[in-house]
């Protein structure tokens, strides 16, 4: 099994508090584990729909300075999966296929584009695959 992950964007959300301890706690290590392994993998996908909700929903919203902080030292190590019409392709036949939403088929098709053994999400089902990608909600 390839040891690359993929972290869906509410890992990241709940990394940050606000959320039930042990689903923070998990998360946290979730994002450790990306950094410190250089195994975590992210679209710009992610980074992308994470700042959105930092920036408007988090209390007190994160500042510029925090965002560049986070962007540099959490990001940048697992940004691996760039916006592409092949990517975009792909996403069309994956939501064709299995029904997915387009938002979860372009995550679906980031992680199988970096080649990625499990994506950690809550959003798609627990243990669905994907040809060698497996779904994985880590706070089940």
């Amino acid at each position: 099994m390839n040891a690359k992950f993929f972290l869906d964007t509410n890992i990241f959300v709940y990394s940050l508090g606000g959320t039930p301890a042990n689903k923070a706690r998990r998360a946290a290590q979730l994002v450790r584990e990306g950094v410190d392994s250089r195994n975590g993998i992210i679209s710009y996908q992610v980074a992308q729909e994470f700042f959105n909700v930092a920036f408007r929903r988090f209390a007190p919203p994160m500042t510029l300075a925090e965002a560049e902080q986070y962007l540099a030292s959490v990001f940048r190590p697992m940004l691996a999966v760039q916006s592409s019409q092949a990517l975009l392709a792909d996403a069309l036949r994956l939501y064709e296929r299995y029904r997915l939403s387009w938002y979860d088929s372009l995550i679906v098709a980031a992680a199988l584009e970096a080649q990625c053994g499990v994506l950690y999400s809550e959003d798609m089902g627990h243990g669905q695959t994907f040809g060698d990608l497996r779904i994985d909600n880590p706070f089940r």
